[in-house]
């Protein structure tokens, strides 16, 4: 079978640095990790292998889930976290090791200067995203969480407003409510913060060819970047969200010439890698190309090149 590889995929260099910085605290445990380091469960159970812990309850902010560590050092998320969760881990005595994004972390600046200056800010993201959590989370009252059109329309016309965003939205959905929100609102400025990763990957999905009958994004259910080249790509493709070479369904292949593979920017190279040599010497009429390879975990955390 034909496969276009579609460059980038693999880690970003976020996620790079956060996967760094668990592998080397975890030379003196116990370490643990508030939330998921990144959005990816091969990710999350490869550091569990060398005695990470990761600390995540559905339902439960990164504040309230310090209250399950009390020992040993923490290390805050690829995402980010407010000054209170710093300061309350830091008040507990824990040892604060910060893994944040630096594009989160120059949001976070951006809106606190903003907040100086008197602006509102309207944060477009997704709802209940620890990204978004921890930016909304340094001031609550002057930070709102924009999803819709309809959220833009409850805000007073007559304040001062800012527009920023979680760094993996889609750059066609922030444009829409941009666009909306100048339209509806007396004074707003715009300050996009797409990640660098983010955008030249939706920007090469939207971009795929068509010579393409069916596209493959690798990556974790929950991570939201993932989601959104899936979404992006299924606007005039036939299109598969799968984790690994063990989720690909051999019965959608049926027919089939060429395929694209791209992959979340939290997805590890390896996995994405087995899933484009399976499909490259894929051949419908020959069952012995039909096998999967199996999963080797000790390679899920290299640094491979996409």
């Amino acid at each position: 079978m034909e496969v276009k590889a579609i460059v980038p995929r693999g880690y970003c260099k976020g996620v790079v640095n956060a996967i760094n910085i668990a592998k080397k605290a975890s030379q003196k445990q116990p370490v643990y990790i508030l939330g998921m380091i990144v959005h990816n469960q091969y990710i999350v159970k490869a550091l569990e292998e060398l005695g990470v812990k990761t600390i995540d309850h559905k339902g439960k902010t990164r504040l309230e889930l310090l209250d399950d560590i009390n020992n040993g050092t923490v290390i805050i998320t690829a995402h980010g976290a407010s000054d209170e969760v710093f300061f309350k881990a830091r008040k507990k005595g824990l040892n604060v090791i910060d893994a944040s994004c630096q594009d989160v972390i120059k949001t976070h600046d951006l809106i606190k200067d903003k907040l100086k200056l008197g602006y509102e800010i309207l944060y477009i993201g997704k709802l209940g995203h620890p990204e978004a959590e921890g930016a909304i989370s340094i001031n609550s009252h002057k930070i709102h969480l924009i999803t819709q059109k309809e959220d833009i329309l409850k805000m007073d016309p007559q304040k001062k407003y800012i527009i920023t965003n979680q760094t993996t939205m889609s750059l066609y959905d922030v444009y829409e409510l941009c666009e909306f929100a100048k339209n509806t609102l007396l004074y707003v400025e715009i300050a996009k913060e797409t990640c660098t990763a983010t955008k030249i990957r939706q920007e090469a999905i939207k971009n795929i060819g068509d010579d393409i009958d069916i596209v493959f994004i690798v990556g974790d259910p929950h991570s939201h970047n993932t989601q959104k080249l899936a979404s992006i790509a299924g606007e005039n493709k036939d299109v598969y969200m799968i984790e690994s070479i063990q989720d690909l369904n051999i019965n959608v292949l049926k027919g089939k010439k060429k395929a694209a593979v791209s992959s979340g920017a939290s997805t590890p190279t390896y996995l994405t890698n087995q899933v484009i040599s399976f499909l490259e010497q894929f051949d419908e009429n020959n069952p012995k190309t039909h096998i999967k390879p199996s999963i080797e975990k000790e390679k899920i955390l290299d640094e491979q090149k996409g």
